[in-house]
């Protein structure tokens, strides 16, 4: 039998640099943590991409962390509308993102 696998909901952004840094401490303080209290992530990581040769903006992976695609469907279906629609309203179009969905495989 295959062992359970683990998932990442890998969320992109591009952040204008004006407001990168009160992104981050948003991020931190308030929307990953609405994310997490869904339940149907165990845990998360940010990332800052390097040397994209983009002076005007910031670029950020936020990575959350799940067991199945189960989960992954039901936050898309239940959860991520809402989350999305409030990160739009708060920074428009300074913040710029895609979503993949990605299995670990080793």
């Amino acid at each position: 039998m295959k062992p359970a696998g683990l998932f990442i909901y890998n969320v992109t952004c591009r952040v204008d640099a004006g407001i990168a840094d009160d992104w981050l401490i948003w991020m931190r303080a308030t929307h990953i943590p609405r994310v997490l209290a869904t339940g149907l992530f165990t845990h998360h990581r940010i990332l800052r991409l390097l040397d994209t040769g983009d002076d005007d903006a910031q670029t950020f992976a936020v990575q959350y962390f799940t067991t199945g695609r189960e989960a992954y469907d039901r936050y898309l279906a239940e959860h991520a509308p809402s989350l999305r629609r409030e990160v739009s309203e708060r920074w428009g179009e300074a913040v710029l993102s895609f979503r993949t969905f990605m299995e670990v495989i080793n």
